[in-house]
């Protein structure tokens, strides 16, 4: 790793850490996104300030398992995870779905009242606001739009996946990745979806959620089977989970501003 005060390095798609020994380094402000992190271990280190945010099915601090807890404490600050996470018969996607339009409704509401120049702001390096509707366009062409509608052209070029698919493949799946749209240019074609989502979750049955498509979401996703229940319920948890996120940013812009 270079030892510079203005440049620090960056390791991307790299196997080199795995199985690493680090010993008696100074990490202050290392940061570990999108990995794979299975059995990593922290052992007799110390500092003010750590943050862990992801994916974890077992979460232990100083030998006690804080994974239950955390689950807990999140669903009790954000109650529309568990309608997304625990979906099963046509009515509970339709409640879910409710639960989401009414928070995103609220928030956009929130963030319109800030000047433009703040909802592309990241906050401590995440998506902007922004960003954020780019993405959950992205999702929604995808889980919906291709996998369960089968649409001929899906992909609006104003989505945006994360860091796990090359820049190559959404290219390929025709996303602009140096677009720089205002809130409103997003929100265009992300309502839109959103529009397309509640159509097909009041007309829901269980029969329509047991069907198989005929697509993946893209084709960088792994080929196997995929429901429509299923498809349905990563939409709905991408837009819990990423609300989730931005108002927490969205108070920090709100503050500042």
């Amino acid at each position: 790793m270079r030892d510079t005060a203005s440049m620090a390095a960056e390791y991307a798609q790299s196997d080199q850490f795995r199985g690493a020994r680090i010993h008696l380094c100074d990490l202050a402000g290392l940061e570990i996104r999108d990995c794979e992190v299975s059995d990593l271990k922290i052992v007799d280190c110390y500092g003010s300030d750590v943050y862990l945010g992801g994916s974890f099915e077992r979460l232990v601090v100083n030998d006690v398992d804080v994974t239950a807890y955390v689950e807990a404490e999140l669903d009790r600050q954000h109650p529309t995870r568990v309608l997304a996470r625990e979906a099963a018969s046509p009515d509970d996607y339709r409640a879910a779905w409710d639960a989401i339009e009414t928070l995103w409704a609220a928030t956009l509401d929130r963030a319109r009242l800030l000047p433009e120049a703040k909802l592309h702001e990241q906050v401590n390096g995440e998506w902007s606001l922004v960003q954020t509707q780019r993405h959950l366009l992205f999702a929604g062409d995808a889980w919906l739009g291709n996998a369960v509608l089968e649409e001929e052209a899906p992909y609006h070029p104003l989505g945006l996946c994360g860091a796990w698919m090359s820049p190559e493949a959404m290219a390929k799946l025709g996303l602009a990745l140096e677009a720089a749209p205002t809130l409103e240019e997003v929100l265009a074609p992300r309502l839109a979806r959103m529009a397309a989502m509640r159509r097909v979750v009041d007309g829901l049955t269980e029969a329509k959620l047991d069907r198989v498509c005929a697509r993946k979401p893209a084709d960088p996703y792994p080929d196997q089977e995929y429901v429509v229940r299923r498809c349905l319920k990563v939409v709905l948890k991408e837009e819990a989970e990423h609300h989730r996120y931005a108002v927490r940013d969205l108070a920090v812009l709100e503050a500042g501003a």
